[in-house]
């Protein structure tokens, strides 16, 4: 099926803690190729359409305690439910509306005056307010910043009366972009707003920075680089937040993810790379230089490369997203980095991931010097002071980071970088894409999910058209392509409990993350797919789910997301041993799941496999009937079904026939009594019925049996076999039974 496919403006791929990636030499690729329409009609998206509102998808932020999400908009907040976003909403309106719900001016808006300035140097559609910033708080309101028409403002939001709180309203000057297509990024953490951006009219003075009530700490100010994107990353707790070492709260980090543009003294631009930079959440600045400003602020580059030729590797140093995925130990997330190469000419992308230990070991490593900036890096090797710069405040008769010598605060000015860079897992991309013409790669996802055979990555990664979802193993580097979603024609993602939420200018939609349906009723298919949140169930692909969620039909489940291996899982036949005495009727059991699949039966004779036709033989219901049981029909059947030409083997059952000599050697006299007299309630002419000839107390071992009596259980119990048979006779006596 093909179709024109739509470009896709950039974005950023976010989960919530309840919901949820590395080419290898077998690369298996499965594709669904799936558009709006049919997501609608599998009943498996929502769709919020934003009443011709612009949205910035980039300030979703989920609430999960209140099932709530929240997305900022043109002029606009919206609040939608998490259960279907088309149900219930509620909305904060301009202010020029006339059913505004503040009495003030809301400071979403922009005032009349400013846009009337704002007109004669900018474009209108820019000249009104933007939401930038969308953060939690507390556990009751939300912070909203928005640009103003260029003036940006700041206030707090109600989350459960969702309304503007008006004496909260504050200058966002150093909080929010002046341009509504300004990059940044921020998190909220103990009451303390970090964020990456812009923060002149201009955009010449890029920072990292926080801001409390009391303080504004940020990056100095460095002609000579320009930051070209800025992503902060935190996530433990909630979707984001500090980093810890340890348990000790006053150790805690604060860990950025950017892109820096170098240029040399005369502004010509000289490289682009990728650091993660990190400083210390207790930081406070200095007293007598560094005031207002990190002290504790170090950085690193960070390396995504590939092995080239004669030791020239190919490097992808333009960061276009990052995802921090968390563990059950919260110190140690893993960091996974979406690159794309920075050359005119070759264009390419690649995804890397990071342990947190490693990028710990490199800020506790050795510091980088260089005399100028045309110079290569070398290991600083004098003395470093002490405390170590880039520390936190922890005893040493410091009580903060004011209190800190000069020479400290001198060294970790001249000297903010690290002298090794972070190198990824396996040394090497996890996903790669460097085709002539392809696809663009824009945002990530990543959810760690419990299959049947262990944890795999599955990546979801905004290509430019579609979201493209892939199964990785990190271990054996092995990708799978699952499926590609046209959600809209401009998308964003976000997702949490079991739910994807992709937002874009146009609206914000929902998607099951499962979709074990679009594989089909067949189990070869299911198994295929690799797709580790489906497995067979025996009867339909569905979803998997882990120990202890639901428990039945547990040993039924087939799923095999390592290998894919159809042939094993559903074409594996259940292999079973059955015994038989010599004279006595027998049932081989299997009874197939379908009734509309035909049952054949073949004796296996070596490699060759006979269809079992005689006379003492009778196909039933419920399986292969031997009305007498001789020496020769002992062997390996093969119970087969087909239907619509599939056919399928569901059992392979070895017969053993036992002589009747040995049986009743074996059987204790006084039970051989007991079974006589029980068959002696039938009428004599009806000769010797199917089934054992034994009777049930007869086959119970006594005190000195032996243990292999047991296996003779199984000649019992199958009088529904007898019932039918003797009907299709005309021989049924109901004192018999």
């Amino acid at each position: 099926m093909l179709r024109k496919k739509s470009q896709i403006s950039q974005g950023r791929v976010l989960f919530s803690p309840n919901s949820i990636f590395v080419s290898s030499v077998a690369i298996i690729i499965l594709m669904f190729s799936m558009f709006l329409t049919e997501l609608w009609q599998l009943n498996r998206s929502w769709v919020f359409q934003g009443h011709g509102a612009s949205l910035q998808p980039q300030t979703m932020v989920l609430d999960e305690s209140h099932e709530r999400l929240y997305v900022g908009a043109k002029n606009t907040l919206f609040s939608l439910s998490l259960d279907q976003l088309t149900v219930f909403h509620h909305t904060i309106l301009s202010a020029g509306s006339q059913s505004a719900l503040m009495a003030h001016p809301p400071p979403h808006a922009a005032s009349p005056t400013r846009q009337l300035n704002c007109f004669h140097f900018f474009q209108q559609s820019e000249c009104a307010n933007y939401i930038k910033i969308l953060q939690k708080y507390n556990q009751t309101h939300l912070l909203v910043c928005g640009t103003g028409a260029f003036n940006p403002i700041c206030a707090l939001a109600r989350g459960r009366q969702f309304s503007l709180e008006g004496h909260s309203i504050m200058s966002g000057r150093g909080r929010c972009p002046y341009d509504p297509n300004s990059p940044c990024t921020s998190t909220l953490s103990r009451g303390e707003l970090y964020i990456g951006l812009y923060t002149d009219y201009w955009e010449n003075d890029g920072a990292l920075c926080r801001l409390n009530n009391q303080t504004y700490t940020r990056t100095e100010r460095d002609d000579r680089a320009k930051w070209t994107q800025i992503d902060v990353v935190y996530a433990i707790t909630n979707l984001f937040a500090v980093i810890p070492d340890n348990d000790d709260r006053d150790d805690d980090k604060v860990y950025f993810f950017f892109t820096e543009l170098e240029v040399d003294a005369e502004g010509v631009k000289k490289a682009v790379y990728t650091h993660v930079g990190r400083v210390c959440a207790n930081d406070q600045g200095g007293q007598r230089m560094l005031v207002n400003r990190w002290s504790s602020f170090l950085k690193t580059r960070l390396i995504c490369s590939v092995a080239g030729p004669n030791g020239m590797d190919t490097h992808f140093d333009n960061l276009e997203d990052v995802f921090v995925l968390k563990n059950k130990d919260g110190k140690n997330p893993e960091i996974f980095g979406l690159f794309s190469t920075t050359s005119a000419v070759f264009k390419g992308y690649a995804v890397c991931v990071y342990h947190m230990e490693d990028i710990r070991a490199v800020f506790n490593g050795p510091f980088a010097y260089r005399e100028r900036p045309e110079h290569h890096w070398t290991p600083y090797e004098d003395r470093v002071p002490y405390p170590r710069p880039g520390s936190v405040i922890n005893g040493g008769g410091f009580s903060s980071s004011k209190d800190f010598p000069d020479e400290v605060l001198r060294f970790v000015r001249s000297h903010p970088m690290m002298y090794r860079p972070v190198l990824p897992q396996h040394r090497r991309p996890i996903l790669l894409q460097t085709e002539q013409g392809g696809r663009k790669l824009t945002q990530i996802a990543v959810d760690r999910v419990q299959a049947q055979d262990g944890h795999y990555h599955v990546l979801y990664i905004g290509t430019g058209t579609f979201i493209t979802i892939y199964n990785k193993d990190t271990d054996t580097m092995e990708e799978v392509l699952l499926e590609e979603l046209q959600v809209f024609k401009c998308p964003h993602v976000n997702a949490p409990q079991q739910q994807l939420y992709v937002g874009s200018e146009v609206g914000v939609a929902q998607v099951r993350l499962y979709q074990c349906d679009l594989y089909g009723s067949e189990c070869a298919d299911c198994c295929l797919a690799r797709d580790p949140y489906c497995a067979w169930d025996g009867l339909t692909c569905s979803r998997y789910y882990t120990a202890g969620v639901y428990n039945k039909s547990r040993r039924f489940r087939r799923q095999d997301v390592r290998h894919g291996n159809a042939v094993q899982l559903c074409n594996g036949a259940e292999e079973r041993l059955v015994y038989s005495v010599e004279s006595n009727s027998t049932l081989l059991e299997c009874v197939p799941r379908s009734l509309q699949a035909r049952v054949l039966w073949f004796l296996q004779k070596g490699e060759e496999k006979l269809e079992v036709s005689d006379e003492r033989v009778i196909m039933t219901s419920h399986g292969l009937l031997f009305l007498r049981v001789r020496n020769s029909d002992a062997g390996v059947y093969v119970c087969q079904t087909v239907e619509h030409g599939y056919v399928h083997t569901l059992l392979r059952i070895s017969l053993h026939v036992l002589r009747g000599e040995r049986v009743e050697s074996v059987i204790h006299s006084a039970n051989d009594g007991e079974g006589q007299k029980a068959a002696a309630t039938c009428h004599p002419s009806m000769g010797r019925l199917p089934g054992p000839s034994i009777s049930p107390r007869a086959l119970v071992p006594g005190p000195k049996s032996r243990l292999w009596y047991k296996d003779f259980l199984q000649l019992i119990g199958y009088r529904e076999a007898q019932k039918e048979f003797l009907q299709r006779n005309g021989r049924l006596h109901l004192g018999c039974f």
